[in-house]
């Protein structure tokens, strides 16, 4: 039988992503991939996959999955998120191993707006486009290009995770509500009065409930245009702020239209974009200008942060008895050990 985590209960909206279907826009094709790139990223590393591979992403409400498997290593990234085992919780940012049979349920907060859980091995789905990532609208991707659904089994590449310690990040990831999310005016900025673009670095806006993987609408003061809101349809990078007739902006996202029609005031930096995947319905948001050069050398060292987090990752201490690498680490007094944990 075929490796698999087997879907009890799928969540609210639980599906296959990577880091996404790169290179097909100019077909219709969105990217898609993980709304927070960055916590797919420290995932795969706490179970030692290469960066980008498939992993869960879930949103808002996690499932409850059973292990299909003789032993599978899993770990879970987000704010606010737990893996509940037999009733023991544990928060996320750690790696742990579990057998056969084991049920587990990923618990989210009021803080949390997205987790990944990744698998040592990775997720065994068929690659469309070159990747596993689902787009839900067209049904490609994942697990038949829908979200995850009870009694469903999700394949794994590995039947028995190897043997060695587990992993944890040296700090939860910050869900960083309070940052302001940083743009670069344009590609239309023209196409707006000086004073939208004075409110839309001045106001805070809200995170609408009319919000989903393609675009997330914003409440708040309407921006208003100077000469109409149609343009001819041109290219949408993510991270693109359009602004329909109502003047309500909304932030695109991974599975954005390839192009249309309303102008775009600003542009969120891609260093950003994974702040943005943590906000969910309610949350504020406020807005910040930055140089194209500024946005770059932020985008550099988040990558730089990145690293120092994988090259950071620390052994998890054993539960009970003696941990012998505290033990070793340590003096010996008089016959007495520090290594008790």
């Amino acid at each position: 039988m075929t490796p698999a985590l087997k879907v009890l209960s799928p969540g609210l909206h639980t599906t296959v992503q990577d880091l996404g279907r790169i290179g097909y826009q100019d077909i219709g094709v969105p990217v898609s991939g993980a709304l927070d790139g960055l916590g797919l990223r420290l995932a795969n590393a706490l179970v030692g996959n290469p960066p980008g591979m498939a992993a869960l992403e879930i949103l808002v409400s996690g499932p409850t999955l059973e292990i299909a498997a003789d032993t599978v290593r899993v770990a879970l990234v987000g704010p606010g998120a737990n893996l509940v085992i037999g009733g023991e919780v544990m928060a996320a940012g750690q790696s742990i191993t579990l057998s056969r049979g084991e049920v587990f349920q990923i618990v989210v907060d009021r803080q949390s707006a997205c987790c990944y859980l990744a698998v040592e091995g990775g997720i065994a789905v068929p690659l469309v486009l070159g990747s596993a990532s689902t787009y839900v609208r067209a049904g490609i991707g994942g697990l038949e290009g829908r979200l995850l659904r009870r009694d469903d089994f999700v394949p794994l590449a590995v039947e028995r995770a190897p043997e060695r310690i587990e992993l944890s990040l040296p700090r939860p990831l910050d869900a960083a509500r309070d940052q302001p999310i940083r743009i670069i005016p344009g590609p239309q900025q023209e196409c707006f009065t000086e004073e939208a673009v004075a409110v839309l670095l001045s106001a805070e806006f809200r995170v609408s409930k009319d919000t989903d993987r393609m675009g997330m609408r914003l409440d708040g003061p309407p921006l208003r245009h100077r000469d109409g809101w149609d343009i001819v349809s041109d290219a949408i990078a993510t991270g693109a702020v359009q602004v329909p007739g109502s003047g309500q902006p909304i932030l695109l996202l991974a599975d954005h239209q390839t192009t249309g029609g309303y102008p775009k005031i600003a542009t969120v930096i891609s260093a950003d974009l994974p702040v943005v995947g943590r906000r969910r319905p309610g949350d504020a948001l406020r807005f910040a200008a930055v140089s194209i050069e500024e946005g770059e050398e932020l985008c550099r060292e988040g990558e730089r942060r990145l690293a120092e987090l994988v090259a950071a990752l620390e052994p998890v201490p054993k539960g009970d008895g003696i941990d012998y690498l505290s033990l070793y680490e340590d003096n010996l007094i008089s016959g007495v050990v520090t290594g008790l944990k």
